[in-house]
Order: C-alpha cells, then sequence, then structure tokens
C-alpha cells in the first residue's frame, strides 16, 4: 500500500481514458449474454485482458512505453500476492474443515439454533462480530461465512439471500474495526488519524446496518423454506456419517484468536488447514480412509486422504442427497480460476494505471465538483469508478484519497469527511465487481455468484447511498477550525 502512486498523463483527454473502460463494459455485457453464468469460467478473463490491450494501444498513442506498462502490470500482480496466497489456504482450510467434521458440526449446531425466520439477520450480526474482532471481512467469509452458507443451504434459504447476509456483517466490521487495513488506509489517505475516522464513519455506518437488519428481518418473516421441515432428517444423517462434537470448534476458534492476535492472516489460515488435518485423522477416522480410498486407514493412507482435501476437490457421500452438494470442497485447485481472475483484471487495471487513464478520470470527476454535495458525489463516483476500473480495492482509496484530500482542505472540510466517503464507497463496494479482487475473492470462497447476491448486499450498495444522503442535507459534516487560506502565485 505505501507503493501506491499516482501516475497523470498530460497528453491523455478524458474520452481516451474512458475509451478501455466503454470497450470493457460493451464486451463484458455480451460476453455474459452469450455464456451466462459460465462467463467467470475464462471468457470474463479474457476480455479483461481485451480491456489492457485496448488500454496499451490508447497508451502507445499517448507516449507511454511497453515497459513502463509492463511494470505497472508486475507491480499491480505483486500487490496481490498476499491475496492470492489467502485464497489458495481458503481453499485448503475448507477441504480439511469438511473432512474434519468442522463445517458438518457447525451446520449441525447451526440448523438445531438458527431458526429459519431470524436466520438472516442472525447471519448479519455474527459476521459483524467475528469481522470486527479479526477486522477481516475475508476471514470472516472463508471461517463462518462458509459454514452459513452451508446452513442457509440446508434450510432451503436461496444462496445469494445467505451470501448478502453475510457480506453485508462482514463488511461492516471490515469498516469499523481499527484491525482493518482500509479502516487504517482511509485517514492515512485524507490526513486523519484513526479512532476520529471511525468515530465518524459511526455516523453513517451504524444506520445502514441497521437498515440492513430491519430490511433481512422483514425477508426472514416472509420466507418459507423449503428445507426447514428435512431438518430432523438432515441431522439424523450428519450425526450417522459424522463424529459430532462441539470440541470440533478449537479449530475455528484457533483461526479466530490468532486473528485477533494480530497473527498474519496467511499463518492463521496455514495453522486452520492443518490443526482441521490432524481433526480429521483424531476423529474422522472412516472419511479420512473413504477420501484416501482404503478400507484401513495407517499413516500413509491418512496423509494421503488429508492431502486430498487440501489441494483437490473432494466430498463425503451420505444418504442424504442436499447433503451430498453441500458437504463438498473444492480445495486449492478449486481457487485457481478465481486467482486466473484477479491476475487478469491485474492486467487491466495495471496498463490503466501506467497511460495514466485511472488519474485522468479521478481528476476529471474533482473538476466538477463545484459545490460540497457535489465535492461528496465526485469521491464516491471516483470510488466506484477504480473498483471497476482498478479492480482493486485498495486504489479504490488511495487514489481518490491523494486526489480529493486538497480540495476537501480548501473547502474548509475536515479530513474524517474525505475518510469516511472513501470507506462509504471504496471498501465496500469492491466486492459488487465481480472481476474487483473483492468480487472473485467472496464469490469463489462462498461459492456464489456475484450476479446472485448483488441485490442482498444491502449493506455494501447501501453504504454509498447514505453517505450522499448526509452530504445533500449537510448532516454531521464537520468543518476545520479554521479554513485554510489560499495563496495565489
Amino acid at each position: 500500500m505505501e507503493e501506491n502512486r499516482i501516475i497523470e498523463n498530460q497528453e491523455l483527454n478524458i474520452w481516451e481514458a474512458l475509451l478501455p473502460v466503454l470497450v470493457l463494459i460493451v464486451l463484458l455485457a455480451y460476453n455474459v449474454s452469450v455464456f451466462g453464468d459460465d462467463a467467470l469460467s475464462g471468457s470474463n478473463q479474457f476480455i479483461l485482458l481485451i480491456g489492457g490491450a485496448v488500454a496499451a494501444i490508447v497508451g502507445f498513442f499517448n507516449k507511454v512505453s511497453y515497459e513502463r506498462m509492463i511494470e505497472e502490470v508486475a507491480n499491480n500482480i505483486k500487490s496481490t500476492t498476499e491475496a492470492i496466497l489467502i485464497l489458495l489456504l481458503v481453499g485448503a482450510l475448507a477441504g480439511t474443515w469438511l473432512l474434519s467434521g468442522v463445517i458438518p458440526s457447525m451446520i449441525f449446531y447451526g440448523l438445531k439454533i438458527l431458526n429459519p425466520t431470524i436466520f438472516l439477520p442472525a447471519t448479519v450480526v455474527i459476521c459483524s462480530i467475528i469481522s470486527i474482532a479479526t477486522g477481516s471481512s475475508w476471514t470472516t467469509s472463508a471461517t463462518v461465512g462458509i459454514a452459513l452458507v452451508g446452513i442457509g443451504q440446508a434450510i432451503g434459504i436461496p444462496l445469494g439471500m445467505v451470501a448478502g447476509a453475510v457480506l453485508s456483517g462482514a463488511y461492516f466490521g471490515d469498516k469499523m474495526s481499527p484491525l482493518s487495513d482500509t479502516t487504517n488506509l482511509a485517514p492515512a489517505m485524507a490526513g486523519g488519524d484513526l479512532f476520529t475516522h471511525i468515530r465518524y464513519m459511526a455516523l453513517t455506518t451504524v444506520p445502514t446496518i441497521t437498515i440492513t437488519i430491519v430490511i433481512f428481518t422483514i425477508i426472514g418473516l416472509t420466507l418459507h423454506p423449503a428445507g426447514a421441515a428435512d431438518s430432523k432428517d438432515l441431522l439424523a444423517a450428519m450425526q450417522e456419517k459424522f463424529y459430532i462434537s462441539p470440541i470440533l470448534f478449537l479449530v475455528p476458534a484457533t483461526v479466530i484468536f490468532l486473528i485477533v492476535r494480530k497473527t498474519k492472516p496467511l499463518i492463521a489460515l496455514l495453522a486452520g488447514t492443518l490443526l482441521g488435518g490432524v481433526f480429521a485423522v483424531i476423529f474422522q477416522p472412516n472419511i479420512v480412509a473413504g477420501v484416501a480410498g482404503v478400507e484401513t486407514l495407517d499413516f500413509r493412507s491418512a496423509y494421503m486422504g488429508v492431502m486430498k482435501s487440501i489441494t483437490v476437490s473432494t466430498s463425503v457421500e451420505t444418504d442424504n442427497a442436499l447433503l451430498n452438494d453441500l458437504f463438498s470442497a473444492k480445495g486449492m485447485a478449486g481457487m485457481l480460476g478465481t486467482i486466473w481472475l484477479i491476475l487478469c483484471a491485474m492486467v487491466f487495471g495495471g496498463i490503466m494505471e501506467a497511460i495514466g487513464a485511472l488519474a485522468r478520470i479521478s481528476r476529471v470527476l474533482l473538476d466538477m465538483a463545484k459545490t460540497t454535495f457535489s465535492l461528496f458525489a465526485s469521491t464516491v463516483a471516483s470510488c466506484l469508478a477504480l473498483n471497476v476500473t482498478a479492480s482493486d480495492q485498495y486504489l479504490a482509496i488511495v487514489v481518490p484519497g491523494k486526489m480529493f484530500a486538497k480540495a476537501y482542505e480548501e473547502r474548509g472540510l475536515a479530513p474524517e469527511n474525505l475518510s469516511r466517503t472513501l470507506e462509504d464507497s471504496g471498501t465496500v463496494t469492491s466486492v459488487l465487481v465481480p472481476w474487483n479482487t473483492c468480487g472473485a475473492y467472496q464469490s469463489g470462497v462462498l461459492g456464489v455468484a456475484v450476479s446472485d447476491y448483488f441485490f442482498y448486499a444491502i449493506f455494501n450498495y447501501l453504504s454509498p447511498i447514505m453517505t450522499l444522503i448526509f452530504a445533500a442535507f449537510q448532516i454531521k459534516i464537520k468543518m476545520l477550525k479554521e479554513k485554510p487560506q489560499v495563496v495565489v502565485i
């Protein structure tokens, strides 16, 4: 994040900067109309490369060298290194948590405790708490999020609804937690301090999450889950196949404890994966043997079974067809499609950055801001545009943050106005873009397409609307004590 910088190109005009974006949007729309849900299997990735090629052609006509574009692409891909490794470990973790009975136990007790009527609002609250504690929406969705999607599927709630509730809660906590990287990055870009930023952000965030919970409560009251009546059969089938016990919760509890203690996510997820493998051998020896293709478990077959769950697709067969769909994990191999999407998105974003298109688009939006409200609106539009074009949550905070900081100061606006707007529009909307690193990650981890959960990610699209409402009606717009003097030389 410290290496993020803004590249401006005086040779580039706004129409040239927008051309690759327009081409990308048109091609993606046509591609989705042709391939439907299969578009993310590879064709969308190639469209991102085509968009990058168009941007490169624009760059060549504006005196940007091939070497410079490749350098920016390399920097972009380098910035996703941790995200890619996290994705691989999440795939591994899901495999061993299935094999060890951790996920089945979560689903088992969740079915017994969570009434279908209150399931969706409870999901929002649970994910909010975990995300505040860990400071990470990614860790939240990779642990309790996966289990909650499984519970929702078991009781017959549409997966898009469940994923939307998971992400609403996860991104609320990600915004408000002092442990979150974006929560620290936004005030750093705006020139404010962390805890002032969090307190000021609560003014828009708390009403937004409250409205979200109310809407999900109303949805829950109108639902009549088809699978609710079969819960007893599901519980019996799970107990017959797995050893179900609260002791298995030691595995996710360990991961959450490590994250809360500020352990790096990669280390925590690796620990959770390995611990899941150990618990699988101890508590589910028959299942490990079945995955390994043997009848009697020994050291060699135990190693084979655990490694299969970590690396490739595995499934546990039961007498219940619904559970057979539920108890399958894709392993590390299942995350390669998402990683492919991220890499192609970084190519497009890197070239757009190298040719100066991102800075030009943000600059035009800034020039359009003649009033306080239009300044807030331009910030929101810039964050949204960066999430779509740069495909990266951090750039959607860094570029507008650097561009707009001086304008907010000149208008006499305190820096927390900018930092709050960056979070309300940059952090939370990244998950609504399929080729953004966040959208690709969450879709891959939860196993739900962005198009399926988009409408139900209520907190995520309501947040920028809320910040614009506050700006339009001048609600809690904090001013600097002394408006800076502008010196013209």
